[in-house]
Formats: C-alpha cells, sequence, structure tokens
C-alpha cells in the first residue's frame, strides 16, 4: 500500500519591511483592497491539495487576527524569528506532529500576492515525483554584470541565470535538515532552496509567472495592484 504524501504550506511573515519606509510592516499595507498578506494566503487556500498553512508571525503581532484568513481552520500560526530562515524553522517545529518526514513543504513569501493557485499546482505537479523538491524561478532576460567596487568584472551567461520566485518546495525531513545545519554553522541563507544547496543537493526549477512579484519598494505597490485586477479577469 502507498504511503500518502501531504502539502503543507509555511509563510514567514515575521518581517518589518524597512525598505518600504513606513511603520507598518508590508505583509500589513494594502493592496487592491486587502492586505498584502490576507491575498498571499487567500492564494494559498484556493489550493486544495494544501492540508494546512502555518503562518509564522512577529511576537506582539496585533494586526493578525483583524485578517479574514485568521479565522480559516486551515491556517495555522507560530511564533517567527528575527531572520526569515527562523520563523521557517520556527514553523517546522510547529508542524512537527502533523507533517511526516516525506511530506512535501510549500515556504511562500508574505510579500508575495500575486501568486496564482494554478503556479502553486504546476509547481507540485512538476516535483511531486522528485526526492529532493524545487523551486518557481523565472529566466534572467536583461544582461547580466558581475560587479566589485563599481567596476564590472565581468559579463554572467544569462542563460544559466534564473530568478528565484516562491513558494519554494522541498520535503520536510530535508527542508528542516538544511535549515538546521545552515543555522548551527552560521551560514547565511537567503531563501530554502539556498539551504538545500548547503547539504550538496540540487533543488529543480519550474518556471513561474512573471507577475508572481514580491512587494519591496513603495513602487511595487501600484504594480502588484494592476497584476491581481488583472488576474480578476483571466
Amino acid at each position: 500500500m502507498s504511503i500518502r504524501v501531504r502539502f503543507w504550506g509555511i509563510v514567514p511573515a515575521a518581517g518589518a519591511g524597512r525598505r518600504m519606509g513606513t511603520e507598518i510592516p508590508k505583509q500589513y499595507l494594502e493592496v487592491a483592497g486587502k492586505p498584502i498578506l490576507q491575498h498571499a494566503l487567500e492564494h494559498l487556500l484556493r489550493v486544495p491539495r494544501l492540508s494546512a498553512v502555518m503562518v509564522a508571525l512577529a511576537p506582539g503581532d496585533d494586526r493578525w487576527s483583524d485578517l479574514a484568513c485568521a479565522r480559516d481552520p486551515r491556517v495555522l500560526t507560530t511564533r517567527g524569528g528575527k531572520e526569515r530562515a527562523e520563523s521557517v524553522c520556527n514553523a517546522l517545529h510547529a508542524l512537527a506532529g502533523l507533517a511526516d518526514p516525506d511530506d512535501w513543504v510549500l515556504v511562500h513569501d508574505a510579500a508575495r500576492p500575486c501568486i496564482t493557485p494554478q503556479d502553486v499546482e504546476r509547481l507540485m505537479d512538476a516535483l511531486q515525483s522528485d526526492p529532493i523538491g524545487g523551486i518557481l524561478a523565472l529566466p534572467v532576460t536583461d544582461t547580466l554584470k558581475d560587479v566589485e567596487n563599481d567596476a564590472i568584472q565581468n559579463t554572467l551567461d544569462r542563460r544559466r541565470v534564473w530568478r528565484a520566485l516562491t513558494p519554494q518546495m522541498f520535503r520536510y525531513r530535508t527542508l528542516r535538515t538544511a535549515l538546521e545545519r545552515a543555522t548551527a554553522e552560521h551560514r547565511e541563507v537567503t531563501d530554502e532552496a539556498c539551504a538545500v544547496e548547503l547539504l550538496g543537493l540540487k533543488p529543480k526549477i519550474v518556471e513561474g509567472r512573471p507577475d508572481n512579484i514580491k512587494v519591496t519598494q513603495p513602487e511595487d505597490l501600484p504594480l502588484a495592484a494592476f497584476y491581481l485586477e488583472r488576474q480578476c479577469y483571466e
């Protein structure tokens, strides 16, 4: 008898978003009538195969309870950390009594409100039989320069360079081992794939949509609103 492998979501949402220059953490800024985090979670929850989504919140977060999705039975919460990796680790620990070692975990940025359920399903379908997992990504179209001290050192081969997106999907045991080892060795990791790579593994990429943007700067807000509105007519 085959063992049923489940899918779990993790959304690290403890960041302050200082680059936005606002007192409100960026995940709670409104876009198209809703907080950014609400959009992201709503889109994830439209994927039936996700058993639950664990959201890692900053201590003392007094805005979370105002979100409609905070009352969804598939949404769970845990304490976030100062850095993304710590928040994801905390969420993995909180899932320990629910997730099996070979279950899949999909980590999605709280500041990516335009993720579509179709992209999440494509990632699941493409990697569900893979032993490691992988990420949504986009091929780079610009010419890229390697720069040091404001001087170009060389031109990179853009055919080999992709932009990492989220969700990033890995086996529960693999991702937890990768992040715990990176933390123990004081290795800086900027996403989950980076931690998995440090184990000597090679995650796959699945091409995603260009509208899956991360809201980082103030000018990203109207662009996200435009994409969300356009998605309503697809």
